[in-house]
């Protein structure tokens, strides 16, 4: 009785255990994540290519439909980028902002780093953001 009972406790705490340790894949990446990601990465081929309106309305479609947190990052940076190349600094600033709340180690490539308009607002809202 002693072994049947210590089987069935075992087997209780592992049950719950497990219960506890689901796949973070799963839960990040429900049917509406694929479709955001997948509207994110056309959004961005569209801003590679130039076409930063609809680029900027595929990638804030992406957000509104729900991407995943390390891609919420990734869509602000580019919705930043053509927020800047259209001289609208507020918005640029914003949207880094943005992207720096989601993820705080966030860091631009050295290309990107180095682009004359948005690289210094990049590191201007970085630097008043790791000061608060």
């Amino acid at each position: 009785m002693a072994r049947l009972m210590r089987c069935a406790l075992t087997l209780a705490c592992t049950m719950w255990l497990l219960s506890a340790c689901q796949s973070t894949v799963v839960q990040e990446f429900p049917l509406t994540h694929l479709r955001a990601e997948n509207q994110l990465d056309s959004g961005v081929r569209q801003y590679e290519e130039g076409n930063y309106k609809i680029a900027a309305r595929t990638i804030q479609g992406a957000l509104d439909t729900g991407l995943t947190t390390r891609s919420q990052a990734r869509a602000h940076k580019y919705l930043a980028f053509m927020a800047c190349v259209s001289g609208q600094q507020p918005q640029c600033r914003e949207e880094f902002r943005q992207a720096l709340v989601i993820s705080p180690t966030l860091e631009l490539r050295p290309e990107e780093a180095g682009h004359p308009i948005w690289g210094p607002v990049f590191r201007s809202v970085k630097a008043s953001m790791s000061q608060k």
